[in-house]
């Protein structure tokens, strides 16, 4: 049965895991040789750079070495970046606060990588069409390419549980098929296994170091999709994610690399489509097919990724609360945000319909994955010195050997930006802004409420002297300080003059971390005068079910007799000491248009009472 699990995570793990760097034939080797010609010298020295590229980043830096760094079993650069993030706020200057600014806007990136997958993965697919017939016109492709994303992001709210079981099996008969093709490839001229050698890539370099330093931001479209291996090693874990790589992926993409060039060696015609060039005549229409289901799954997966990140990002207190729809009864990482899936969608069709081809969206691709491989191995770095104890001569050695070939990967992609490459810096740049703008913007803000509050001890103090009538119910006013009184029960104490029977004082808490293990969640504390202080606490990957989790307090909680008070807050905008007055003004907009709690940590609605309060920040 164990054996079975495994091999059960190791085919899930081909279709989440490496659906979009599985994709990568698709387009990679047709870019690197979109400007150069596939001469024999160029064709080795190029596969040579792809081989080790392969090797150098993905095999080593990430299944080696990035894979250990796991946070309670959960990847990717947020929970990365948790790993470094002390449990109270940084000092905005100081070292942790700009790795904790590095890993933002890492993750912002990845929104852009977001938009860029599906596009360039489905298009580059369709475009095999125009190999079989003339009727497959460009703009017929485009709209064919539209049509397929608008039916891919439509049917998100059903959720991936059902599809993803098929996600494996045609990922894994996609492998088989690019290894076979590029066999068949190899068999045309086997010479092309040379460029194992990396003698052919430094000959590559030192001929025309101009050339190759452009090339190279073609070369590592073969890596896309490598930031997925760390991303998703919470849903398989590290040993089914490297089998999967070591057994199928990695041999599959070589092979299909190999044959490519190949091909391009016996035919340089070959050059504007090179993996469908190796399809016989009578394959084209099923390979088409499988190539789009392919690109599909990639897109998937990235979605769900995006998804993830998003839940991670509210949870530790870089984004507004939006609406998460769970759909799986059983994995807590199936979830739909229609919002983010709605501005997906939007983006995604506009950037095909600007940029048209792969080869147009080649230009914009790439940089933002080679930015968030950089920032990871600066975090790597970082948690190697601090949680894994390393010597700094062993660290430098390791990660900066990673950071000096990423740098020229990141460098050649630079060279993209007036081509394209500005499309994800903007998209990444617009969305730090506002995850910086409202953790910030939230600081300020507790801070303001902070000043409306009052101590436990001055509270407790007037109400023994007062005596003000006690309502018979149970009320619960939530608070983000634990040890004063919130604003919310001062107003309804002094507007109303009654203090109910019993009064939680209720904190919710997500930690740097993703799970916190049940008994840990809950902590109660007795206070006076029938005065109840809960903590409940919440990992970033944790279902925020508060009254489900108060349940298990023991207190008289029921439905009936139960009344929920929560602050609603309305900011104005100043030339005070806080935020410059445009970022105010948005996060006085995204706080408008946040999620109330009451949705978010599922309250019911019928006993919930919001306070407003106005606040100059």
């Amino acid at each position: 049965m164990k054996e079975q699990h495994r091999s059960k995570l190791i085919l899930g793990a081909l279709g989440v895991v490496y659906g979009d760097i599985g994709t990568s034939p698709l387009y990679a080797l047709k870019e690197c040789f979109h400007a150069i010609e596939p001469s024999p010298e160029n064709v080795l020295g190029v596969l040579s750079l792809v081989v080790w590229t392969l090797i150098t980043i993905v095999s080593v830096k990430y299944l080696a070495f990035v894979l250990r760094a796991d946070n309670d079993g959960e990847g990717g650069i947020l929970a990365l970046m948790a790993l470094i993030r002390p449990n109270k706020d940084p000092a905005p200057r100081s070292r942790a606060w700009v790795l904790v600014l590095l890993g933002l806007f890492g993750a912002a990136l990845l929104y852009g990588d977001g938009v860029l997958t599906p596009a360039i993965s489905v298009l580059s697919a369709v475009e095999g069409l125009s190999l079989i017939t003339d009727a497959f016109t460009h703009t017929r492709v485009v709209v064919l390419t539209v049509g397929i994303l608008i039916a891919l992001f439509s049917v998100q709210r059903f959720g991936t549980e059902k599809m993803g079981r098929w996600f494996g099996p045609i990922t894994l008969v996609w492998f088989v098929v690019l290894a076979l093709l590029g066999i068949k490839g190899i068999l045309m001229h086997p010479t092309v296994l040379f460029a194992l050698s990396p003698h052919y890539a430094a000959a590559f370099i030192a001929a025309a170091p101009g050339t190759a330093f452009l090339v190279l931001g073609s070369v590592f479209l073969v890596t896309t999709g490598g930031e997925a291996l760390y991303a998703d090693m919470g849903h398989f874990g590290r040993q089914p994610i490297r089998i999967a790589w070591f057994a199928v992926v990695l041999p599959a993409l070589l092979l299909n690399y190999f044959g490519q060039g190949a091909l391009l060696l016996v035919d340089k015609e070959a050059a504007h489509n090179p993996l469908f060039s190796l399809v016989p005549s009578w394959g084209l229409y099923p390979m088409v097919f499988l190539a789009t289901a392919a690109t599909v799954i990639a897109s998937q997966a990235l979605i769900s990724g995006v998804f993830s990140i998003t839940r991670q990002a509210i949870l530790m207190g870089y984004c507004p609360r939006i609406r998460i729809n769970h759909t799986s009864p059983n994995e807590i990482g199936q979830i739909y945000i229609g919002f983010v899936n709605q501005a997906l969608l939007v983006a995604t069709v506009a950037t095909v319909l600007y940029f048209g081809s792969s080869t147009a969206l080649a230009s914009a691709y790439g940089i933002a994955v080679a930015t968030t491989m950089v920032i990871t191995t600066i975090l790597a770095f970082v948690v190697s010195r601090e949680r894994w104890k390393w010597p700094l001569p062993l660290a430098i050695l390791v990660w900066g050997s990673f950071m000096s070939v990423e740098l020229f990967f990141w460098a050649a992609n630079m060279m993209k930006v007036a081509a394209g490459g500005w499309f994800p810096l903007t998209i990444g740049a617009i969305l730090f802004t506002g995850m910086t703008t409202w953790y910030s913007g939230r600081k300020i803000l507790a801070s303001r409420m902070r000043d409306r509050s009052i101590p436990m001890d001055t509270f407790f103090r007037h109400l023994d002297t007062d005596k003000p009538y006690r309502a018979p119910r149970t009320a619960v006013f939530m608070t983000s300080d634990d040890e004063r009184i919130p604003p919310t029960l001062v107003r309804n104490r002094v507007h109303n003059g009654i203090v109910h029977e019993r009064v939680i004082l209720l904190t919710v808490e997500t930690q740097n971390r993703p799970y916190v293990p049940k008994e840990e969640r809950l902590e109660i504390h007795a206070l006076p005068s029938n005065f109840w202080r809960i903590k409940l606490r919440f990992g970033f990957m944790d279902d925020t079910d508060v009254p489900a989790e108060l349940a298990q307090s023991g207190l008289p909680l029921e439905a009936e007799d139960t009344t929920w008070f929560l602050g609603r807050e309305t900011v104005l905008s100043t030339d005070g000491d806080g935020m410059a007055q445009w970022r105010e003004q948005l996060f006085g907009m995204m706080l408008n248009n946040a999620q109330s709690a009451v949705a978010f940590y599922r309250i019911p609605t019928g006993q919930v009472v919001e306070i407003g309060t106005r606040l100059e920040i």
